[in-house]
């Protein structure tokens, strides 16, 4: 079966499967130094990247705000979502339009969807996490006997620093004002006495 991109539009779509669309993510990638990835990928391909592109981001940000229909298939659009470039209203705070994707989403998901069609991210690569290998080898025989002993030695030192974001340096730049990623808090959870 293949694969249809279902674009939100604001409504809240229980059948979205896309911040963005093709034509979206063309014209994004018009003003974009590193565009041949998607340039050269099929409208077939350049759709799957954008669906998948919206399923990783939807898994890895907690957004704020809270959803603005129930039955929406995506976590956008959102209600009482705090936009920092708005003007304040009546309560002091602007926030984003409960019908509205904000451009930040539709150009997180063009740029995540090139980055996914330039390689797998959601898998680790080869050799990540690993801080050193050493391998030592070494022999030794006996003069004048025919006893000889070899030795190899290795070992391998792990470092969970190094891991590549699933979600690109880019994409999250554009998200930042509109939630955070997951797993990136300090861990501390609130006290609430009773």
């Amino acid at each position: 079966m293949a694969l249809v991109l279902v674009k939100e539009d604001g409504t809240g779509l229980a059948n979205a499967n896309s911040y963005a669309s093709a034509v979206d993510g063309d014209a994004y990638h018009d003003g974009h130094l590193y565009a041949t990835g998607w340039t050269g990928a099929t409208t077939a391909n350049k759709e799957k990247a954008l669906v998948f592109a919206t399923r990783v981001i939807d898994s890895q940000y907690r957004f704020n705000g809270v959803r603005a229909v129930a039955g929406q298939a995506l976590q956008w659009p959102r209600s009482d979502c705090p936009d920092p470039d708005a003007a304040p209203d009546e309560t002091g705070i602007g926030t984003f339009a409960s019908d509205q994707i904000p451009t930040a989403l539709i150009n997180a998901t063009c740029e995540m969807a090139r980055a996914l069609l330039a390689a797998d991210r959601t898998g680790a690569p080869a050799g990540e996490g690993i801080d050193t290998t050493q391998t030592s080898a070494s022999s030794a025989s006996k003069d004048g006997t025919t006893s000889s002993s070899v030795s190899n030695n290795s070992m391998t030192r792990y470092s969970k620093v190094d891991t590549r974001p699933t979600i690109s340096q880019a994409a999250q730049a554009f998200l930042s004002k509109l939630g955070s990623l997951n797993g990136l808090g300090s861990g501390a959870v609130p006290l609430v006495r009773v």
